[in-house]
């Protein structure tokens, strides 16, 4: 089903892997950026965001910041900082971090497939994201960070795998956080016929995570149609990496509110007693069963064991998210829209546990709940449904660098 294609990957210069190449924008708080950027001059941030250089750019945005943007690309490309592949590929890629090795296809992906629904959601966009990355897209041609997809285990695809990482990787580097990135480029014809042929003949994929970058690619196609009618061209493509189902990792994300609205603990419990059974323990427990919890205020942990009617066989309705909003969240503790409420907060599972009980002790939040991580299953289940998950359900892992391979499109 997903039509794939190989392409000319824009590639850092060997000896220039670990300048070039960053974490995304947003990863980085503005001084930060800002530091990295003077100190840097081949960092790929100065393809993202030229003002990090120059805050006089402000104004036009079309006008100045990616016209220099342009002039930046154009700079790389003439000093050889990046260099473009001669013959169309498509790429393995392995990542190693905290002891995980995780390894995938790294290609591109018709909109098509987006647009149709052969690529599955499980996540709502936000309108403006969407335009914002966009009007990147279109202005600059540069598609720098895949989105992931995931899929079922296929035996042809394995086996090439395998067939290759037995081979000398083409680009084996150590970022600064110490994840290991390695790649091999996949060029001879017959090789890259099997790996197209085998995704075009799968039923389903689904994107595990990049729902904004799929749909920004998708917009910016769409409207880049209007002038230009060839289905083949660069712009319908979006670069992709693809994990199956045993290569994807899902954490959790947790929850952590500012105040109890106006509720005693005592009669915070009493509330939450109705649908939770409650129980204090010593220290945490992590959460590895569904409907199970663990929750920390001042008093200290608890363990809460969703009683069963909280939840049906409904796709979302199942999820542990979905629950505590339903019957803590909304109700009680009067988070209506946690999109919205600045009263809540929430922080992914590599946080470490005592980071949250500081939060609580220093009065910065009043509860926190830990949930377990969403099986992979559950997320196809709701991709499946055409249904979408309630905000911060998942992080899934691996995050992607940006710089190490970029699909450049003039058209």
């Amino acid at each position: 089903m997903p039509r794939i294609k190989p392409f000319c990957a824009l590639k850092p210069a060997p000896t220039l892997l670990n300048t070039v190449v960053t974490r995304p924008l947003e990863n980085y708080g503005i001084g930060q950026a800002k530091l990295i950027a003077s100190e840097n001059p081949t960092s790929f941030l100065h393809l993202i965001n030229p003002e990090l250089d120059n805050p006089y750019l402000r104004g036009s945005r079309q006008e100045l910041i990616y016209k220099k943007v342009a002039e930046n690309l154009e700079g790389f490309i003439e000093k050889e900082i990046l260099i473009a592949e001669e013959n169309p590929c498509i790429y393995i890629y392995q990542i190693v971090h905290d002891g995980l090795v995780q390894t995938g296809i790294w290609t591109l992906t018709h909109i098509n497939d987006y647009l149709e629904g052969n690529i599955k959601k499980h996540e709502l966009t936000v309108e403006a994201r969407e335009k914002s990355l966009a009007e990147y897209l279109q202005q600059t041609g540069l598609d720098a960070n895949p989105v992931l997809i995931t899929y079922h285990p296929n035996q042809i695809i394995q086996q090439l795998l395998e067939k290759y990482k037995a081979l000398k990787a083409d680009i084996d580097f150590t970022f600064v956080d110490g994840t290991q990135h390695r790649i091999w480029k996949i060029d001879r014809q017959q090789d890259l016929d099997k790996i197209v042929n085998a995704f075009a003949e799968m039923p389903e994929v689904y994107i595990a995570d990049g729902h904004h970058r799929a749909a920004s690619m998708a917009k910016m196609g769409l409207h880049k149609r209007t002038v230009f009618s060839e289905d083949n061209a660069q712009f319908n493509y979006f670069t992709t990496v693809y994990m199956d189902t045993e290569e994807v990792k899902v954490l959790a994300y947790h929850r952590l509110v500012r105040d109890l609205a106006g509720l005693t603990e005592e009669e915070f419990f009493q509330k939450i007693s109705a649908d939770f059974e409650v129980k204090k323990v010593d220290q945490f427990i992590k959460p590895t069963t569904l409907h199970h919890f663990a929750m920390y205020l001042k008093s200290g942990w608890y363990t809460l064991i969703a009683k069963q009617h909280t939840y049906t066989e409904d796709p979302v309705n199942i999820l542990d998210v979905s629950i505590l909003q339903n019957f803590v969240l909304g109700p009680i503790l009067n988070v209506k829209d946690p999109r919205k409420d600045a009263r809540i907060k929430f922080e992914g599972e590599k946080t470490p546990i005592n980071i949250l009980e500081r939060q609580i002790a220093n009065g910065i939040n009043v509860v926190a709940f830990i949930l377990a991580p969403i099986a992979i299953e559950q997320l196809i289940k709701v991709a499946d449904a055409n249904k979408v998950m309630p905000p911060k359900s998942t992080w899934v892992e691996p995050k992607f660098l940006v710089g190490l391979l970029t699909h450049y499109f003039n058209k």
